[in-house]
């Protein structure tokens, strides 16, 4: 092998470990890798490639070139042309010569690898090329060591050289890099003082150290009256001068004015300290918190009115830099540092005046991160304009500040919406509200653009994200330790602390919600009884100010855990004990925190495993192309023909998996509140990553209350005490009350006797309900005389009383007795009817020896008015008995089964509430208590009316009786039967009652 070569030698080396690198065999004595060998090598001596074509290569450098100039990238083709020739004309390791095969062979294998370079982001990074290595050893002194050399008189003389004949401004390049039509004119000693700088070092006391200073600093331009700077003779150096040697030529009326020179260095530095948040400038002057542009500065080679609208251009976004670290100060206390959101220790030292809420400190913080970033990028630009390493234009700095000064620009649209505009004396809940709000709708509205908005979006929603933090974590301390701390009081939900916990109008009257009005525009407290809040007066505002926007979902939810837990801690039971101890565990994150990790996890589950409608292009592209057109049909069908609007409806929903079918299914509703087709992902966010969080701490909170009221508190026990004694469930122990004072009134005994009442119901209800015998009572109340003329009225005095404990009494409330009682009268008035009839004597028991002699002789007469007497009792019987059985069964039992089986399934305590109250609304209105239907009642007050009056007759006697009475009996029973049946069969048809079926 002597004759191989070096790079024969240092192929088989490599070939070597290829080999053993791609099959794993180390010993190269084996039979396999040998034969493995003998293939390699046999590849890539008689391979069958072609060999580089140059041409077509540089073919396709020029075709790369051309398509990056097309789509506008202009950076990335220059350094695409300058960096393929440069590579072209470098030499190679081990390969001589430039433009070789071995250059056209590597940029063809460039080419094969690469996908689509006009689609991927290119940013050049900088190479430092090393430094040949200066040869330091003195040759000469070494070469003429011993010799003895003449210098002659003037030893420091250099050696003249024949190579420097040619002058230096023969070799002298065109100052500007844009001056390519018209070469400079400058004469040479204007030249020479405008291109001279030479490093100089001075010390200072040194004799010429201020003459040197003088000459080095910036000529003060901002001084009246200052000296011209030297310049460049260059026509394109001298466009002012032309143009108002132009004007001065075309108008007689023109006047020169004095006018202040600046460089456009000067320019630029002045705009960066101006977006700096620098007060005092030059060419930028304030007045009254305005940013204006002098009228008499002006640059050599611009017009005025160019750099005018340049600079007033940069005045619009310097007058939001100011007005926006005006209000950062302004809520800071003027601190270079601001504290972090919620803490308050940079605003102590502010004597005499309140700090601003959290929510501002937290607004003010968001703003303070992003311009802390955008200084930071200015500082950046304004050292290397001091470092001049290349030329930097005015134009060159507004493109590089381009994506800043958008984003400031949304900044100061939410600064100004949010905070400016408000009135200065809206309360802090309003001014909290309306700036979240404010924030929410600016995502929403930028999101809905698209791809066009994505950096809007994304500084939106960090801003938001750090503005919404205090009242995450107002949030966080109701809904986990029940405690509601908004000291600033700019929480939509405020605590009366005049109601304590341990009262019985704690759930409704503790907490006010607070709103307002877009419609009428003033602000109100919302009395709403379903989410527990109490209400209050009105005021009138000026601006259509609304509630947090993206509460507004979990908002119940929300309300609900923070009572619950609140009132559990006030419980002292172990389930507040449990759950506290659950939410102080060391793991326990607040609910912000939740929600940051949340989104942090749903971003990183999209860029990791990505949908199979963007994976794949070509299975999105047909997908997208499928939704277009269904889309494009709907948008026909209300007469719009917009197939851009129909790309981007496609495109929002493209990842949505059940979005094709029930699009295209037919009728179609878009729901807000489902997760499956919305078109704002801002607010599936809030979805997915902040609401479950809340809604699983209300489960948790508002289920460890309902099972304490029902197990320790007995809840469900005392609802089924006020069924058994109002709704006289318990019928073995109001039996015994009830007909006591029915006999009490048979034999015209007074019973209107509290102490005679009480006795007897505890008689009663203490023999069969030992433990709520001294929860019950009965009182007399005064009754309207007028009412006393009907016999059924009498009982209307009684008011049946039951004792509820607290927390009981929040459900079982004085309003819910207030209707078990009216429904316990009815009761009572059908069971005294009902008893009246019952206890009647059969017709052998009357003493007929009692009528009168003259009536003897008229026997038949007697018998056929007993006949009569008989029928109509039968009838009133019937008509009593079918009243108590559909009032007993049909109604109260039947209703309370399902009311008791909607208790089992309440999942709060406002939920139980509502069920509680539906049910006694729906009793009350089933048995004809409703002021709508009184006239249905009256009626049957009229039959029960009639009954008490007909059983009085009976007992008397035939004595008694007369024809005339027992006629207008029937007459009476016959006209409210006949009105009842007509009155009820058309309410049963019109769907009035449909229980009556």
């Amino acid at each position: 092998m002597a004759h191989w070569s070096t790079f024969d030698k240092e192929t088989e080396k490599e070939t070597k470990k290829l080999i053993k690198c791609i099959s794993g065999m180390e010993d190269e004595e084996d039979q396999n890798f040998q034969l493995a060998l003998k293939f390699t090598w046999s590849n890539f001596r008689f391979h069958r490639f072609l060999d580089v074509d140059s041409h077509k290569v540089e073919r396709s450098i020029s075709g790369i070139y051309e398509k990056l100039m097309v789509h506008s990238d202009l950076r990335k083709a220059e350094s695409w042309m300058r960096l393929t020739d440069e590579f072209l004309n470098s030499p190679l390791p081990q390969t001589d010569g430039k433009k070789t095969d071995a250059h056209y062979s590597v940029l063809s294998m460039l080419f094969s690898l690469s996908g689509s370079p006009s689609n991927n982001d290119f940013t050049e990074r900088p190479r430092i090329k090393e430094a040949e290595a200066e040869d330091c050893f003195d040759w000469a002194k070494y070469l003429m060591e011993g010799e003895d050399i003449d210098n002659g008189l003037y030893p420091d003389t250099p050696v003249w050289s024949e190579d420097e004949s040619e002058d230096d401004d023969s070799q002298r390049p065109i100052s500007r890099e844009d001056s390519g039509i018209q070469l400079d004119r400058t004469p040479p000693e204007d030249q020479d003082n405008t291109n001279k700088t030479v490093p100089v070092t001075w010390t200072v006391g040194e004799p010429g150290a201020r003459a040197w200073l003088e000459q080095h600093v910036v000529t003060p331009y901002w001084v009246t009256h200052s000296p011209r700077f030297p310049h460049s003779l260059h026509l394109h150096s001298n466009l002012l001068n032309v143009w108002d040697q132009h004007l001065y030529n075309t108008d007689p009326l023109y006047l020169p004015e004095e006018k202040a020179f600046v460089t456009e260095t000067q320019v630029i530095r002045e705009t960066l300290w101006l977006f700096s948040g620098v007060k005092k400038h030059f060419i930028f002057q304030q007045h009254d918190g305005k940013v204006s542009v002098r009228n008499d500065v002006v640059v050599t080679h611009l017009t005025s009115n160019c750099l005018r609208s340049v600079l007033e251009y940069i005045a619009v976004y310097g007058q939001a830099v100011f007005r926006l670290q005006r209000f950062i100060d302004e809520v800071t206390g003027c601190s270079s540092e601001p504290c972090p959101p919620g803490s308050l220790s940079s605003h102590n030292s502010k004597k005499g005046s309140e700090p601003p809420f959290r929510t501002y400190q937290a607004f003010v913080w968001a703003l303070n991160k992003y311009f802390t970033s955008f200084k930071e990028e200015l500082t950046t630009i304004e050292r290397e304009l001091i470092c001049n390493d290349e030329t930097m234009t005015l134009s060159a700095v507004l493109e590089r500040l381009g994506p800043h000064l958008s984003q400031i620009k949304v900044l100061h649209k939410v600064f100004c919406t949010g905070v400016a505009d408000v009135p200065p004396a809206t309360p802090n809940v309003v001014r909290a509200s309306h700036l979240l709000n404010t924030l929410y709708k600016a995502i929403i509205e930028y999101d809905s653009v698209g791809e066009a908005s994505e950096q809007a979006v994304a500084l939106l929603f960090s801003l938001w994200t750090e503005t919404v933090r205090p009242y995450l974590e107002i949030v966080d301390e109701w809904i986990v330790h029940g405690h509601l701390f908004d000291p600033a009081k700019e929480f939509i939900i405020q605590r009366n602390k005049d109601v304590p916990v341990n009262h019985r109008d704690f759930w409704y009257a503790t907490y006010t919600l607070y709103s307002v009005s877009e419609t009428v525009e003033s602000e109100e407290k919302l009395n709403d009884s379903a989410s527990g809040s109490s209400g209050g007066d009105q005021s009138s505002s000026s601006r259509q100010l609304t509630m947090v926007s993206f509460l507004k979902p979990v908002l119940k939810q929300i309300i609900m855990a923070g009572k619950s837990m609140q009132l559990l801690r006030n419980l002292h039971c172990t389930e507040a004990e449990s759950s506290e101890k659950s939410s102080r565990d060391a793991e326990r994150k607040d609910l912000y925190t939740l929600f940051l990790e949340s989104v942090q996890s749903r971003l990183r589950s999209q860029e990791t495993s990505p949908t199979n409608t963007v994976t794949d292009d070509q299975a999105t592209r047909r997908s997208l192309i499928k939704m277009q057109s269904i889309v494009a049909q709907h948008l026909e069908m209300e007469n719009v023909h917009d197939p851009l609007l129909a790309i981007n409806f496609a495109r929002l929903y493209l990842e949505q998996s059940d979005f094709q079918e029930r699009f295209s299914g037919g009728d179609f509703i878009v729901d807000r509140s489902s997760q499956s087709v919305t078109c704002q992902t801002f607010e599936l966010t809030l979805r997915s990553c902040l609401y479950p969080h809340i809604e699983r701490r209300y489960i948790e909170c508002c289920g460890n209350l309902m099972k304490t009221l029902k197990k320790d508190y007995k809840l469900l026990e005392y609802l089924q005490a006020m069924r058994n004694y109002f709704l006289l469930e318990a019928g073995d122990a109001m039996y015994d009350f009830y007909t006591a004072i029915f006999n009490k009134v048979q034999e015209k005994e007074s019973w209107q006797q509290p102490s005679f009442l009480n006795v007897q119901l505890q008689e009663a209800v203490g023999q069969r309900y030992p433990e709520d015998s001294n929860r019950l009572s009965v009182f007399l109340e005064n009754m309207d005389p007028s009412r006393k003329k009907h016999p059924v009225n009498n009982l209307e005095v009684l008011t049946l009383s039951y004792k509820v404990p607290w927390p009981v009494d929040i459900v079982i409330s004085s309003e819910c007795q207030k209707i078990y009682n009216q429904v316990f009268l009815l009761l009572l008035q059908i069971k005294w009817a009902k008893y009246s009839l019952d206890t009647l004597r059969f017709i052998h028991e009357l003493k007929l020896q009692e009528a009168p002699a003259e009536d003897v002789k008229l026997k038949e007469p007697v018998h056929q008015q007993i006949h009569r007497m008989c029928l109509l009792r039968v009838k009133l019987m019937h008509f009593v008995n079918s009243l108590h059985n559909y009032i007993m069964t049909r109604i109260l039992h039947s209703t309370g089964l399902e009311f008791q089986h909607q208790v089992q399934e309440a999942k709060d305590l406002d939920q139980l509430i509502k069920i509680h109250y539906r049910y006694l609304a729906t009793i009350h209105d089933r048995c004809l208590l409703r002021e709508k239907v009184s006239f249905v009642k009256e009626a049957i007050m009229k039959v029960l009316n009639l009954v008490l009056i007909f059983s009085d007759r009976w007992q008397a006697g035939f004595g008694a009786w007369k024809i005339e009475s027992i006629d207008k009996m029937e007459s009476d029973f016959k006209n409210c039967h006949m009105f009842l049946v007509t009155i009820l069969n058309k309410a049963v048809c019109r769907g009035s009652f449909p229980h009556c079926k």
